[in-house]
């Protein structure tokens, strides 16, 4: 099955997730999976087991419980293929941040002029407060 099979599915997705943060039961797999797809048990242990076959996932046995743990190998293949589209949006998200920082630079006022005082605060003596009259 190719790795696109696989992670098209999104009960499959969410396992590898759970399993992103460490390892874990196929009890404590099922009952997330069960909570928010609504699938049964037998229907979970298919899709571990489609994930363990396909080698996105591997099993241990301590006594009676099945520990799952993710599998990095397939996930890196995965990465190198998607590296190619990848320079496209770093591409894009370069430029994206030097746009911002263009704005930052243009907020902050001309160069060496430091922050721009809003009008009336009294630090400027050519500047007139509308408030204070003269006799």
């Amino acid at each position: 099955m190719h790795a696109f099979d696989v992670l098209g599915d999104p009960v499959r997705r969410r396992i590898l997730e759970l399993l992103a943060d460490g390892e874990r039961t196929s009890g404590a797999i099922t009952d997330v999976v069960r909570a928010e797809f609504g699938v049964s048990q037998p229907a979970v242990s298919q899709h571990l087991r489609v994930l363990r076959e396909s080698g996105f996932a591997s099993v241990r046995a301590a006594g009676a419980r099945r520990f799952y743990a993710v599998e990095s190998g397939p996930l890196s293949e995965v990465d190198a293929w998607l590296d190619r589209f990848r320079r496209m949006w770093d591409q894009r998200l370069d430029a994206l941040g030097t746009e911002l920082a263009r704005g930052r630079r243009a907020a902050r006022g001309p160069a060496g002029g430091g922050r721009t005082r809003p009008a009336g605060s009294g630090t400027d003596p050519d500047e007139t407060d509308s408030s204070v009259r003269e006799s």
